[in-house]
């Protein structure tokens, strides 16, 4: 005869699946529950699946979204598992096709299943809006618009659509307002560089958590207030809350534009002490400040230690020695990246081209150009262009501008940079030239609007 699984069974199981380091350790749990519970209470599966759903390890998600598959008899808990599961690893767009399977199979949701929902609405891109508002919906069909956590996501997903309007609406008419909710609708507002409103809402905030003060130096570090990320940083200590990674990633921003080098000693010296050195974004800023305050064997040395490196950690070390003037280090550094198997951005060429300019490495600086669509795909932009200025004597200006035509990339923007380098070059016919293509091109936009005819 099958058991039935009591509270503390589930309990226990729970443990048990967090606890495993391994994937054959979690099918031996499996096999266990297999064993002594189903299929005479399928809900035995519950506690295993939420582990391994939200584990954060890819090979434990991968084998959780194997054994939802081949469930017959799945509940409201193990939806809400397997969408949070789904946010957390990037895939918004499957969270909410399970919580369409999950209304095509007759089970309701339920308070936890709406705020992962919605935070999978924030990152859907073009449909974000219209599948938030169904859902929004659904949470009144339901009645759950009065739960703080669900407000507080709602919050989040209009300030994501610029929609502060109904995000206020939401805030004001909530009859519960926690400190999540209050913290939602700051960050909106500091989002959407409002720091009026902002700032105003969390003066007035009746208590504040660690996340509340990140949001509001995020809001300031945004505009490039620092002094003010700074001021807030202090009365934070002084009040007796200990900063988290993003509190700290906020600081270290505005260090590196004041040069405020000591203040970015601590922050590294506590990131050390209480283990937050290990964040890749933080050791990332980190690398940033070190360099923009000109300890660039500083920034060396924690980019060196950083173990999972991604394109910003690159970038932020490339464009530190850029900033040095080590133009051979800089492309050294380059070239790891690429052996290192990272793709390169925008931000990766608008430093190497700084470092060539400021070398007067043409050859390199022309090379790197054209490697830039050719091999990596990046269309150039007016930054690129904008760091060949300094070299048009050399005529890398000029070279670079043929390759634009060639590329088709011949926009106003382009010509009109193209018009200045030439006239600072002194290539008066050039610049005539590009002169008249500026002036034939207005002239036709101003024949094509006067040809529209009025509706």
């Amino acid at each position: 005869m099958t058991q039935t699984i009591t509270a503390s069974q589930t309990t226990t199981l729970l443990s048990l699946a967090r606890a495993c380091t391994a994937l054959s350790q979690l099918k031996q749990l499996h096999a266990h529950v297999l064993k002594l519970h189903l299929p005479g209470n399928p809900s035995a599966i519950g506690p295993l699946l939420s582990a391994a759903a939200i584990s954060g390890d890819p090979s434990f998600f991968s084998y959780a979204r194997s054994v939802f598959e081949h469930l017959r008899c799945r509940s409201t808990f193990m939806y809400n598992t397997m969408i949070r599961g789904h946010v957390q690893s990037g895939s918004p767009v499957t969270a909410v096709s399970l919580y369409s399977d999950m209304l095509r199979s007759g089970v309701e949701g339920n308070n936890y299943t709406f705020p992962p929902l919605i935070k999978a609405c924030v990152f859907i891109g073009p449909d974000s809006k219209a599948n938030g508002l169904l859902v929004h919906a659904h949470v009144v069909k339901l009645g759950y618009q009065a739960d703080p956590f669900v407000v507080s996501a709602l919050i989040e997903f209009y300030s994501s659509v610029c929609d502060l309007e109904s995000a206020r609406k939401l805030f004001d008419g909530s009859t519960v307002r926690d400190v999540v909710t209050w913290t939602a609708l700051v960050d909106g507002y500091g989002k959407a560089g409002d720091m009026e409103n902002a700032r105003h809402l969390f003066d007035e905030m009746p208590e504040r958590n660690v996340v509340s003060w990140s949001a509001m130096m995020a809001a300031y570090s945004r505009v490039s207030d620092f002094k003010e990320v700074l001021s807030l940083f202090r009365q934070m200590q002084e009040v007796g809350f200990e900063p988290n990674e993003s509190v700290l990633v906020s600081v270290l921003t505005a260090c590196a534009h004041l040069g405020a080098v000591t203040q970015g000693l601590w922050v590294h010296s506590y990131a050390k002490r209480v283990n937050f050195i290990s964040n890749r974004i933080l050791a990332t800023a980190l690398v940033d400040m070190y360099s923009r305050c000109g300890l660039v064997d500083l920034a060396l040395s924690v980019f060196h230690n950083i173990s999972d490196k991604d394109a910003e950690a690159w970038n932020a070390m490339i464009a530190g020695v850029a900033l040095d003037g080590d133009v051979v280090k800089c492309l050294e550094l380059f070239k790891k990246m690429i052996a290192h198997g990272t793709q390169p951005t925008e931000t990766t060429f608008v430093a190497l081209l700084t470092a060539c300019t400021h070398a007067k490495m043409t050859k390199e600086g022309l090379k790197l150009f054209e490697e830039m669509g050719n091999i990596y795909g990046i269309r150039p932009k007016s930054e690129h262009f904008m760091r060949c200025r300094p070299l048009a004597r050399s005529e890398l200006g000029n070279r670079i501008w043929k390759k634009l035509i060639d590329m088709g990339i011949t926009d106003s923007g382009t010509h009109v940079l193209s018009y200045n380098i030439y006239k600072e070059a002194g290539w008066e016919n050039q610049a005539n030239h590009l002169r008249k293509l500026i002036s034939d091109a207005r002239d036709r936009s101003e024949w094509r609007r006067k040809r529209v005819p009025c509706q």
